[in-house]
Protein backbone atom coordinates (compact mmCIF):
# COMPACT_ATOMS: atom_id res chain seq x y z
CA UNK A 1 0.00 0.00 0.00
CA UNK A 2 1.03 3.51 -0.85
CA UNK A 3 2.59 5.54 2.34
CA UNK A 4 1.89 8.97 2.64
CA UNK A 5 4.99 11.27 3.68
CA UNK A 6 3.59 13.38 6.36
CA UNK A 7 5.93 16.19 6.50
CA UNK A 8 5.38 16.84 3.15
CA UNK A 9 1.66 16.48 3.66
CA UNK A 10 1.99 19.16 6.32
CA UNK A 11 3.96 21.21 4.26
CA UNK A 12 1.48 21.30 1.87
CA UNK A 13 -1.28 22.41 4.46
CA UNK A 14 0.26 25.28 6.30
CA UNK A 15 1.48 26.45 2.50
CA UNK A 16 -2.51 26.32 1.47
CA UNK A 17 -3.77 27.85 4.48
CA UNK A 18 -0.75 30.65 4.27
CA UNK A 19 -1.95 31.01 0.23
CA UNK A 20 -5.12 30.28 0.18
CA UNK A 21 -7.13 31.11 3.40
CA UNK A 22 -10.41 30.55 3.86
CA UNK A 23 -10.58 29.61 -0.29
CA UNK A 24 -9.43 26.03 1.23
CA UNK A 25 -11.68 23.74 3.33
CA UNK A 26 -12.07 20.54 4.71
CA UNK A 27 -8.54 19.16 4.27
CA UNK A 28 -8.32 15.57 4.59
CA UNK A 29 -6.69 12.58 3.99
CA UNK A 30 -8.91 9.49 2.65
CA UNK A 31 -7.35 6.70 1.08
CA UNK A 32 -3.91 8.30 1.22
CA UNK A 33 -4.46 10.57 -1.08
CA UNK A 34 -4.34 14.18 0.83
CA UNK A 35 -7.88 15.99 -0.13
CA UNK A 36 -9.62 19.27 -0.24
CA UNK A 37 -11.58 21.73 -1.92
CA UNK A 38 -11.24 25.16 -3.14
CA UNK A 39 -14.12 27.84 -4.28
CA UNK A 40 -13.54 27.92 -8.21
CA UNK A 41 -12.52 31.34 -8.87
CA UNK A 42 -9.31 30.31 -6.97
CA UNK A 43 -8.43 27.09 -9.04
CA UNK A 44 -6.27 28.84 -11.29
CA UNK A 45 -4.14 30.47 -8.83
CA UNK A 46 -4.03 27.18 -7.01
CA UNK A 47 -2.68 25.17 -9.84
CA UNK A 48 -0.44 28.16 -10.83
CA UNK A 49 1.17 27.90 -7.21
CA UNK A 50 1.49 24.44 -6.77
CA UNK A 51 2.99 23.87 -10.20
CA UNK A 52 5.55 26.76 -9.66
CA UNK A 53 6.67 26.04 -5.64
CA UNK A 54 10.18 24.85 -5.24
CA UNK A 55 9.05 22.36 -2.57
CA UNK A 56 5.90 20.97 -3.74
CA UNK A 57 6.53 20.66 -7.46
CA UNK A 58 3.16 19.38 -8.34
CA UNK A 59 3.93 19.05 -12.07
CA UNK A 60 1.59 16.39 -13.68
CA UNK A 61 -2.24 16.53 -13.97
CA UNK A 62 -3.15 12.82 -13.63
CA UNK A 63 -6.71 13.11 -14.01
CA UNK A 64 -10.06 15.87 -13.91
CA UNK A 65 -13.46 15.17 -14.15
CA UNK A 66 -16.77 16.09 -13.38
CA UNK A 67 -19.32 15.53 -10.67
CA UNK A 68 -22.98 15.74 -10.37
CA UNK A 69 -24.52 15.59 -6.77
CA UNK A 70 -28.61 16.56 -7.79
CA UNK A 71 -29.45 17.00 -4.27
CA UNK A 72 -26.78 19.17 -2.91
CA UNK A 73 -26.71 23.25 -3.08
CA UNK A 74 -24.15 22.88 -5.24
CA UNK A 75 -24.87 19.79 -7.26
CA UNK A 76 -22.08 20.07 -9.89
CA UNK A 77 -18.13 19.71 -9.40
CA UNK A 78 -14.64 18.86 -10.57
CA UNK A 79 -12.34 16.97 -8.98
CA UNK A 80 -8.52 17.20 -9.99
CA UNK A 81 -5.73 14.65 -9.46
CA UNK A 82 -2.28 16.31 -9.05
CA UNK A 83 1.09 14.12 -8.99
CA UNK A 84 3.79 15.59 -7.72
CA UNK A 85 7.19 13.29 -8.48
CA UNK A 86 9.59 15.03 -6.55
CA UNK A 87 8.19 14.35 -3.19
CA UNK A 88 6.20 11.01 -4.63
CA UNK A 89 2.91 12.52 -3.60
CA UNK A 90 -0.71 12.58 -5.25
CA UNK A 91 -3.07 15.20 -4.50
CA UNK A 92 -7.38 15.19 -4.85
CA UNK A 93 -8.45 18.88 -5.34
CA UNK A 94 -12.23 19.24 -5.57
CA UNK A 95 -14.30 22.45 -6.31
CA UNK A 96 -18.28 22.90 -7.12
CA UNK A 97 -20.46 25.16 -8.65
CA UNK A 98 -24.40 25.87 -8.37
CA UNK A 99 -26.53 24.83 -11.49
CA UNK A 100 -26.72 28.14 -12.75
CA UNK A 101 -23.11 28.54 -12.85
CA UNK A 102 -22.09 25.89 -14.59
CA UNK A 103 -18.53 27.25 -15.26
CA UNK A 104 -15.50 27.01 -14.70
CA UNK A 105 -11.69 28.29 -15.48
CA UNK A 106 -9.92 26.23 -18.04
CA UNK A 107 -6.52 24.92 -16.17
CA UNK A 108 -5.28 24.13 -20.55
CA UNK A 109 -3.21 26.99 -19.46
CA UNK A 110 -0.90 25.50 -16.97
CA UNK A 111 -1.37 21.65 -18.19
CA UNK A 112 -2.04 20.97 -21.66
CA UNK A 113 -2.98 17.66 -21.01
CA UNK A 114 -6.59 19.50 -19.47
CA UNK A 115 -7.59 19.57 -23.27
CA UNK A 116 -9.35 16.47 -23.88
CA UNK A 117 -10.45 15.62 -20.03
CA UNK A 118 -12.41 19.54 -19.98
CA UNK A 119 -13.77 18.52 -23.07
CA UNK A 120 -14.79 14.97 -21.84
CA UNK A 121 -16.26 16.87 -18.80
CA UNK A 122 -18.58 19.55 -20.78
CA UNK A 123 -19.61 16.45 -23.14
CA UNK A 124 -21.13 14.16 -20.49
CA UNK A 125 -21.89 16.56 -17.80
CA UNK A 126 -22.56 19.55 -19.47
CA UNK A 127 -19.43 21.69 -17.27
CA UNK A 128 -18.11 25.01 -19.51
CA UNK A 129 -14.40 25.75 -18.83
CA UNK A 130 -14.05 29.56 -19.94
CA UNK A 131 -11.11 29.73 -21.91
CA UNK A 132 -10.93 26.52 -23.55
CA UNK A 133 -9.07 26.28 -26.76
CA UNK A 134 -11.73 23.61 -28.58
CA UNK A 135 -14.77 23.06 -26.20
CA UNK A 136 -16.87 20.74 -27.98
CA UNK A 137 -18.17 17.49 -27.90
CA UNK A 138 -15.83 15.02 -28.26
CA UNK A 139 -17.48 11.11 -27.82
CA UNK A 140 -21.01 12.02 -28.13
CA UNK A 141 -22.76 13.20 -31.10
CA UNK A 142 -22.90 17.06 -31.73
CA UNK A 143 -26.91 16.99 -31.95
CA UNK A 144 -28.15 15.10 -28.38
CA UNK A 145 -29.79 17.76 -26.38
CA UNK A 146 -28.48 16.71 -22.87
CA UNK A 147 -25.55 15.16 -21.11
CA UNK A 148 -25.02 11.36 -19.98
CA UNK A 149 -23.59 11.12 -16.54
CA UNK A 150 -25.94 13.70 -14.84
CA UNK A 151 -27.81 12.34 -12.45
CA UNK A 152 -31.22 13.77 -13.76
CA UNK A 153 -33.14 10.17 -14.63
CA UNK A 154 -34.14 7.31 -12.14
CA UNK A 155 -31.46 4.23 -12.78
CA UNK A 156 -34.75 2.20 -13.84
CA UNK A 157 -37.81 2.43 -15.70
CA UNK A 158 -40.32 3.55 -12.93
CA UNK A 159 -43.47 2.39 -15.13
CA UNK A 160 -42.49 -1.28 -15.35
CA UNK A 161 -44.63 -3.56 -13.40
CA UNK A 162 -43.29 -6.87 -14.07
CA UNK A 163 -40.36 -6.63 -11.50
CA UNK A 164 -40.87 -8.52 -7.81
CA UNK A 165 -38.11 -6.21 -5.69
CA UNK A 166 -38.74 -8.83 -3.01
CA UNK A 167 -36.18 -10.95 -4.85
CA UNK A 168 -33.58 -8.20 -4.80
CA UNK A 169 -34.16 -6.70 -0.83
CA UNK A 170 -35.94 -3.94 -2.22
Amino acid sequence: MFSVDNNVVEILKVKLQEQFASDVSSFEILKDIPTFTITKTKIIELFRFLYDDDELQFRFLTTLCGMHFPDSDQPFGMVYHLHSFKNNLRIRIKSFTSSEDLVFPTVTVIFKTANWMEREAYDFFGIKFSGHPNLKRILNMEDIDFFPMRKDYPLEDQSREDKNDKMFGR
